[in-house]
């Protein structure tokens, strides 16, 4: 069972609202009401795919109401790729490919900025192919 870090712990220095101010300049949102509902669906969706250690270390270095939201949901059984994973938050609020890859993209590379690099790296070897790009990475390929 995956549960928050202690109340007391050290929080990130950043706020939440910096977080959506960080997240509605990155993707060129019209309102914070936006950025906010943008980070709510994909953090969500991100809680579904992170798991263990990694899933509690990214929570404690989210602000505190972000971090509910990437807890909000269970993990999944179902791994998805970086691509399944775009598609599917698509399909659950009914917006294009085009605009899910941007919104994703807007968050998680905040999210990778506010993790620092160490636990991106750690997230990104957990997860499945295909979300470097999202987190704002190179994609590298792997030799045989």
């Amino acid at each position: 069972m995956q549960t928050l870090p202690h109340p007391t712990a050290a929080r990130p220095a950043v706020s939440y609202r910096q977080m959506l101010e960080r997240v509605r300049y990155e993707g060129v949102y019209p309102t914070r009401e936006r950025a906010e509902e943008v980070v709510r669906t994909v953090l969500g969706a991100l809680g579904r795919q992170v798991t263990g250690e990694e899933r509690v270390a990214l929570a404690a270095s989210l602000p505190r109401q972000a971090a509910l939201m990437l807890t909000s949901q269970p993990p999944e059984n179902e791994r998805l790729t970086g691509w399944a994973f775009v598609k599917d938050i698509a399909t659950r609020s009914g917006a294009s490919l085009a605009t899910t890859r941007w919104d994703v993209g807007s968050v998680l590379t905040t999210v990778a900025h506010l993790a620092g690099p160490d636990l991106t790296d750690r997230l990104l070897r957990r997860l499945p192919q295909g979300y470097a790009l999202l987190f704002g990475r190179a994609q590298l390929a792997q030799t045989a």
